[in-house]
């Protein structure tokens, strides 16, 4: 059964489904109506609206769609990305939303995984050997690499079967809400019905704590989710900056900054001095 499930032809329709809906149920038609792509956003300190909402940097035109019902709106969008009518119309708002929160929970993973070895390697609780910087584990070969249980292309390939098998079916949920429940796989889909907003599907395997027991806290737990996905986000770019220009780990980075505050710092790194 798990055979048939992995080869039926109803995933294939769910992604081309999902496919439709992003794009907004559009054709690819030329078309006369005329659309501004400018927005002209207003420098200003953040202010107040309603009770609890910040403005940083909005606009009129940022508002008029941005209404602060997302997780982390502060009606911040000067490309206009999220506009149904400007940039952002040829994909839905509501998926650049959801990618938005995927990729956070993503970044927020790689971030401690890239430091974690260092230090633990300068605590002592691993072997040097395996303390070693990202960059230096195989990510990319110039930079070092480590000796797994296999080389490194198999392990991408398998990487990349079993990542896009795991990518496919969040797509398919995010396509049909709830649809995961109805598939058979090995006996697990009782707990993947999800509760019907695929960014949030809750539930023992993704909510094993029962965190967000009323509306309130579970607002709260949204916002500081997508503020520390955004942040680890950025640090992920610094850690790519980090590792071209010093060539050393963020941990170690850390250290060198603390030990000698003067002579280690992004003036000095970049050789402004």
């Amino acid at each position: 059964m798990a055979t048939q499930a992995l080869v039926s032809f109803s995933p294939i329709t769910a992604s081309a489904e999902a496919a439709r809906q992003i794009l907004g149920g559009r054709t690819f038609q030329s078309s006369t109506r005329k659309v501004s792509f400018v927005v002209r956003a207003e420098a200003t300190p953040p202010a107040k609206q309603g009770a609890d909402r910040q403005l940083w940097f909005a606009s009129k035109q940022s508002l008029s769609y941005l209404d602060g019902s997302l997780p982390g709106d502060y009606g911040f969008d000067p490309l206009g990305l999220s506009d149904p009518e400007g940039t952002g119309g040829f994909i839905q708002p509501k998926w650049l939303a959801y990618g938005e929160v995927i990729n956070g929970r993503f970044a927020m993973l790689g971030v401690v995984g890239a430091i974690a070895p260092e230090i633990l390697g300068k605590a002592g609780l691993i072997p040097p050997e395996t303390a070693l910087p990202w960059f230096k584990t195989g990510v990319f070969p110039p930079a070092g690499t480590y000796s797994y249980w296999a080389d490194n292309y198999t392990l991408f390939v398998l990487e990349m079967a079993l990542m896009g098998f795991a990518e496919h079916r969040r797509f398919q949920d995010w396509a049909k809400p709830g649809s995961m429940g109805k598939q058979y796989f090995l006996g697990l889909e009782k707990f993947l019905g999800g509760s019907g907003d695929p960014a949030y599907p809750g539930g023992p395997l993704f909510n094993p704590l029962g965190l967000g027991k009323d509306e309130k806290s579970i607002k709260e737990l949204k916002l500081k989710e997508i503020k520390n996905g955004r942040l680890a986000m950025l640090g992920i770019l610094g850690y790519f900056v980090q590792g071209l220009v010093t060539g050393d780990g963020p941990f170690q980075n850390l250290l060198d900054h603390l030990s000698d505050p003067v002579n280690n710092n992004v003036l000095t790194s970049l050789k402004f001095h």
